[in-house]
């Protein structure tokens, strides 16, 4: 019976400390080992070894997409402590800023284009691509299911499944048609170097079919007739260089058709690109005016059809059809077919991109990322936390914050509401304490409701990020900085105070710092409006846009190819043979 009250015992100590049950095999068997080979230490060898291999397991980031925020990213990620893979249906990086110039023969195709893999050589770490499409991200089992896009005919697996630790979406967006009839069918997008292509090959066509003699003059007048709609910069950019393109080139190799040939810019809103500031909105509007470039404004596309544009004067109503020979698509932005499941399974089914926070985090997901054109941050507003903000900076609980008090949480306030900032600025305040002075308590102290009186106007300050390569290269670097700096972070947060819970956060939120934005018009004109509302128009923001571009090139070889073909177009003027 001892014994057996003996082995019960040992039995139950056995299960329920295996960490001591271990030792206690080891150093039994110590003695026993010189008479029978060391079986059991093998076998507690192999347990510590694969809990050693389990710790010095290099984390999976997978990337999703290679365009400016992928891309950004990879070149700026240092850290040796993840196992990257990359997928993406594109093997290349695209300059989309010169993609108008590629429409034209500006610039060659090949001059703004960087292959993937020469970018990840340079790097001092062990990152695989894979050129492949994702059709659909499993959340919940950290996978990734993709489809290679290689033809079928070269053989191979297909489908495959990728599993990872950290998701990094970055694989842009694409036109948005709005739904309207035929666009998708008739019209051109000019949204990846191959829609360039497409539409260089178009313009040729349509000027050799024109000058053929069997051509009657109504039907030059409609191949001749070319219809950009959208009067954003990708817009304007394109009209602006097909209107060069024909007037300096295509006007000396076609001499009689070049009267036939009709440049129309529709445009929904009141003003061509009103995004920028007045002074260029109006230039650009005059310049096009002069220069015989139609600009229609108040025009809403209603529908397209192989002859014809249809569209709806927002003034008078009256509908109005105009045939054309080519029509250029560029509205704005829409969702990838492969991320709207996706979207749904998070519970973002009815928005247009993806909602993350400030760290570029999916909403509800720690560990996937989405950064560039498919997402957006849904920036916090300061009055949904005010109570949370007001309880955790008033330390003594007296409903009160004096000035002390005050000052130890309105770092983490603006760092954490970047709304306050910018009201300040538009107010011209120099500190937050200025929204305060309503209190009247001449001491200093501040309540709960002078604290929300100060802070109720501040979240009109809130706006979505454009979709544009700047905002998309400065969340790349933002994310990879974070990265790099993710095993110090976990141990030193340097993020802002947590107002609901405890600690800080890891890492500071992501802040867009905009460096300005370029509008090239033609005939060697640029309107520049940079940070201080700084505005140039001519020929002297022309050469800083060429030297701007040209620095933002990924590497040494896009630098002088993109220069030279600049040089050659100076020269000899744009190539008009059809390849």
């Amino acid at each position: 019976m001892r014994w057996s009250s003996f082995f019960r015992t040992a039995s139950r100590a056995f299960h329920e400390n295996p960490s001591l049950s271990k030792c206690l095999v080891v150093c039994t068997m110590i003695p026993f080992n010189y008479c029978s080979g060391g079986g059991l230490l093998a076998y507690a060898d192999a347990a510590a070894e694969k809990n050693m291999e389990d710790k010095c397991r290099k984390k999976k980031v997978v990337v999703l997409g290679t365009g400016w925020a992928g891309t950004t990213f990879l070149r700026n990620l240092k850290s040796t402590s993840f196992d990257v893979e990359v997928v993406s249906p594109r093997n290349y990086f695209a300059f989309t800023p010169l993609l108008p110039s590629v429409t034209i023969g500006t610039v060659e195709a090949r001059s703004v284009v960087e292959p993937i893999r020469s970018i990840t050589r340079k790097k001092n770490m062990d990152i695989q691509f894979t050129e492949a499409e994702c059709y659909r991200i499993d959340p919940k089992n950290n996978k990734v299911y993709c489809r290679s896009s290689q033809d079928r005919n070269l053989g191979g697996k297909q489908e495959f499944s990728v599993d990872y630790d950290y998701l990094i979406i970055a694989i842009g967006a694409r036109s948005n048609t709005f739904n309207t009839p035929g666009v998708e069918e008739y019209t051109h997008f000019l949204k990846e170097v191959e829609d360039a292509q497409r539409i260089r090959r178009k313009v040729l066509d349509l000027f050799e079919r024109a000058s053929l003699p069997c051509v009657s003059e109504e039907e030059k007048k409609k191949l001749l007739n070319f219809v950009v709609v959208g009067g954003g910069p990708t817009g304007v950019e394109f009209a602006a260089e097909l209107h060069d393109f024909v007037h300096d080139d295509l006007s000396k190799l076609y001499p009689s058709i070049r009267k036939y040939v009709n440049i129309t810019l529709l445009e929904a809103g009141d003003h061509i690109l009103n995004m920028f500031d007045k002074r260029i909105t109006e230039f650009a509007e005059r310049k096009f005016s002069r220069e015989g470039i139609d600009v229609r404004l108040g025009s809403m596309v209603v529908k397209v059809t192989d002859k014809e544009i249809c569209t709806k004067e927002r003034g008078s109503g009256n509908a109005v059809s105009l045939p054309y020979g080519m029509v250029v698509w560029s509205t704005g932005i829409g969702p990838r077919p492969e991320l709207l499941q996706f979207m749904k399974d998070v519970g973002q089914g009815s928005r247009r991109a993806i909602s993350t926070d400030e760290w570029l985090r999916v909403e509800g997901f720690h560990n996937i990322y989405a950064l560039g054109d498919c997402a957006t941050i849904n920036q916090r507003k300061v009055m949904e936390d005010i109570a949370v903000i007001f309880s955790k900076a008033d330390k003594n609980g007296d409903g009160k914050l004096d000035a002390e008090e005050f000052h130890e949480v309105v770092d983490d306030i603006i760092e954490r509401y970047p709304q306050v900032d910018l009201y300040l600025k538009k107010k011209q305040m120099n500190n937050i304490m200025a929204l305060m002075r309503k209190s009247e308590d001449v001491s200093g102290i501040v309540d709960i409701e002078t604290f929300k009186a100060g802070l109720s106007e501040v979240d009109s300050q809130m706006k979505n990020l454009p979709a544009t390569a700047q905002v998309a290269a400065q969340q790349g670097v933002y994310l990879a900085n974070c990265f790099n700096r993710m095993e110090q972070c976990e141990r030193y947060p340097e993020g802002p105070l947590k107002f609901r819970g405890t600690g800080r956060h890891r890492f500071r939120a992501f802040r867009y710092k905009h460096l300005g934005q370029f509008a090239p018009l033609g005939g060697e004109q640029t309107a520049a409006q940079l940070p201080g509302d700084w505005v140039s128009i001519g020929h002297s923001s022309q050469w800083l846009w060429y030297s701007v571009y040209a620095s933002k090139q990924v590497s040494w070889r896009t630098r002088y190819l993109v220069v030279s073909d600049w040089g050659r177009r100076f020269i000899f003027g744009r190539d008009s043979s059809r390849i």
